[in-house]
């Protein structure tokens, strides 16, 4: 990849650096295996706006600081507490900013995948146009277990990537699968080495940003073109469920549960 040539960008959540056109862009909240809190959420829509935009990026890798890639929501500060979502009464239900900033962001982005992508973690990793994981990595759509649905990418993007049939089997288990059975199903394009995985996917970031770069935001915008549906109506579908279901027992169930380290007990309303 060659020297650093340009300059380092960090926030408190998320650190950015850009090296040979490819930017780099991590979650840097390892204690809290890279949940993500309200600050997460704006530097990263921050980060990937910020890459769309400057004419020197050609290609971006989203990665987290090891042991998680994102464990999703911080349901501490996220769905529980003063400052939970469903506290709010916000006057306009519109996609989550950081959705739509990684699904409007104009590079390529490349996700390399170093531990668990659950809950919106996945999310992040279904928003990336490739994705390459670690031999540690291990994949959930967890929104089910919270008595929530999916944001954006287990609706716009999951089905087109494994199919309806195991798209709807990974949403309504809510259950984990590891980094061999995400190849398998084609949830990723390639397991590597822990250690070998940012070298893969900058290598693989810089085969990209060799190329053309106004050929290559063609190319991308052509494969948007051709997905089904729209990811602005979809976001907003979602997030005016998201914000329904927040107000059921069931949520507050399995947040609860999942804080108290319990199995929960659902009852349907």
């Amino acid at each position: 990849m060659g020297s650093m040539t340009e300059t380092t960008a960090g926030f408190d959540a998320v650190v950015s650096r850009v090296e040979a056109h490819v930017a780099v862009i991590t979650l840097n909240r390892p204690q809290r295996r890279n949940a993500l809190n309200y600050q997460a959420y704006d530097q990263l829509e921050a980060s990937f706006r910020a890459a769309s935009a400057d004419r020197e990026i050609r290609c971006v890798v989203v990665t987290g600081a090891d042991p998680a890639f994102c464990s999703g929501d911080d349901v501490a500060e996220i769905m529980a507490g003063p400052k939970a979502v469903s506290a709010s009464a916000p006057r306009e239900i519109r996609p989550t900013p950081a959705a739509m900033a990684a699904l409007d962001c104009e590079k390529p982005i490349i996700a390399a995948v170093n531990g668990a992508a659950v809950g919106w973690g996945m999310e992040l990793a279904l928003f990336a146009d490739i994705r390459i994981a670690s031999e540690r990595a291990k994949f959930a759509e967890l929104f089910v277990k919270r008595g929530l649905v999916s944001d954006v990418g287990g609706f716009y993007r999951l089905p087109a990537i494994v199919g309806p049939a195991k798209a709807a089997e990974l949403l309504f288990t809510g259950e984990v699968i590891d980094a061999a059975e995400a190849l398998r199903i084609g949830l990723v394009t390639e397991v590597v080495a822990h250690d070998d995985l940012l070298p893969r996917a900058l290598g693989l970031a810089g085969r990209i940003a060799a190329n053309p770069p106004l050929a290559v935001q063609a190319l991308k915008a052509g494969l948007k073109r051709a997905a089904h549906g729209d990811p602005q109506e979809i976001g907003t579908w979602a997030m005016s469920e998201i914000r329904r279901l927040m107000k059921t027992e069931d949520h507050r169930e399995g947040v609860a549960s999942f804080l108290e380290k319990r199995e929960p007990l659902f009852k349907g309303r």
